[in-house]
């Protein structure tokens, strides 16, 4: 799937999210090492920490399905604002992806999107080798 493709996924998952507070979608479309692409929209909660983001529902669904080995990510918000992952996602997404995961950032239709690895992102990030 091309770059292109992948961001086309992530601003058409957008529609179904849930966003009556901040009305703000956000669409992620994750891909894994073997081609296969899970999508996740934001789901926001009364109470806003109960939120899910788009990034986690993504992976979520990847690793429920079985999924460890990914290759990409495409990020997409309604505003098309070069929109990247949070902190939190990022934390989230470095649990189960390498430092060298395409981080793909819609900054518009007229633009090409801007592509970071999760390593520039998200320098120094917190592993499971710290915590032994």
């Amino acid at each position: 799937m091309s770059r292109q493709e992948l961001l086309e996924a992530a601003r058409e998952i957008q529609s179904a999210a849930h966003v009556p507070y901040s009305e703000y979608r956000v669409g992620a479309a994750l891909e894994t090492a073997d081609g296969e692409v899970f999508v996740g929209c934001n789901l926001e909660n009364a109470n806003y920490s109960n939120s899910l983001h788009a990034e986690e529902v993504a992976i979520a669904e990847a690793v429920k399905m079985g999924h460890r080995d990914f290759a990409r990510i495409a990020v997409s918000s309604d505003r098309r604002d070069g929109l990247t992952p949070c902190g939190s996602c990022r934390q989230t997404l470095a649990e189960f992806c390498a430092d060298g995961l395409e981080v793909i950032c819609d900054d518009g239709d007229d633009e090409p999107p801007v592509v970071y690895t999760l390593g520039e992102l998200l320098p120094n990030t917190i592993t499971e080798e710290m915590l032994e």
